[in-house]
């Protein structure tokens, strides 16, 4: 959900050239779970296609923030790498009213991070460059 919902943010905001998304985890799940698959397509965000994958030490140390979803024991050594623990609760096996709320959860943290490393969406000139990755 949060790449999806950051994948989102860069196209709106123009940030195809600034912005790398980088996303996998650091223990996947085999699939993306069916429940998030159609939290996801009831506000028009396709993400049947996608394949879970595991992420490497060196593709997180190379990114500018980290976004744990809060199942990670997650320790990196580059100092440069700002790690955000959103602690979200496992969709998996969840209801879909919950997996609704999760969702939402997720889609208001993506868009505040956004808001604080680049600005208001409104703003004319974003403030940084980074990679953004979702462990």
């Amino acid at each position: 959900m949060s790449a999806a919902f950051a994948e989102r943010e860069v196209a709106r905001r123009g940030l195809e050239e600034r912005v790398e998304i980088v996303t996998g985890g650091t223990h996947p799940a085999d699939e993306v779970h069916p429940v998030v698959v159609d939290a996801m397509a009831e506000i028009e965000i396709d993400v049947s296609d996608r394949t879970p994958r595991e992420v490497s030490t060196e593709e997180l140390e190379a990114c500018d923030v980290v976004a744990t979803m809060g199942c990670s024991t997650l320790e990196l050594d580059a100092d440069s790498v700002e790690i955000r623990d959103w602690a979200l609760p496992d969709p998996h096996g969840a209801e879909r009213e919950e997996v609704r709320e999760i969702r939402g959860t997720v889609e208001a943290a993506v868009v505040a991070l956004f808001d604080e490393l680049f600005g208001e969406p409104s703003d004319s000139e974003p403030a940084a460059d980074g990679q953004f990755e979702e462990a």
